[in-house]
């Protein structure tokens, strides 16, 4: 893996936390296969393509939260992996507020995120999402 792949992945993050959702879907490849374990309301289950991460996972944010960031603290670089380390934060439309430390697990190839895996706090994450 190259560098150039890590600076691919923050600058999703960068771009997700402004709102610019095609620049994230940009970064994925087009047979990207997206795994969210739930919890609460949020999206559960395996996700395939950027259409289907923006549509069935991005569009439920707005739906469930006024203010919703994913703040990543370490990049790592494992191979053919980008893995994130960080922190969920915002305010669900509930009033609970979000605060979940998550790994997030990006396989890459040819310069494009093809797997993603969202693993979360449990208990935190599920109160925000209104369980």
């Amino acid at each position: 893996m190259s560098q150039q792949d890590v600076e691919t992945v923050r600058s999703a993050y960068d771009a997700f936390n402004r709102k610019d959702i095609p620049a994230v879907l940009a970064s994925y490849d087009p047979q990207i296969e997206w795994i969210e374990a739930g919890g609460g309301r949020s999206p559960a289950g395996t996700f395939r393509g950027p259409q289907s991460v923006a549509n069935d996972v991005f569009a439920t944010v707005p739906q469930n939260f006024d203010d919703f960031r994913a703040e990543p603290e370490q990049f790592i670089d494992a191979g053919e992996h980008v893995v994130v380390v960080g922190r969920f934060r915002g305010k669900a439309s509930s009033g609970a507020n979000l605060d979940a430390p998550f790994v997030h697990v990006n396989r890459m190839r040819n310069g494009k995120v093809v797997a993603f895996q969202n693993f979360v706090e449990a208990t935190s994450w599920a109160r925000a999402w209104g369980s």
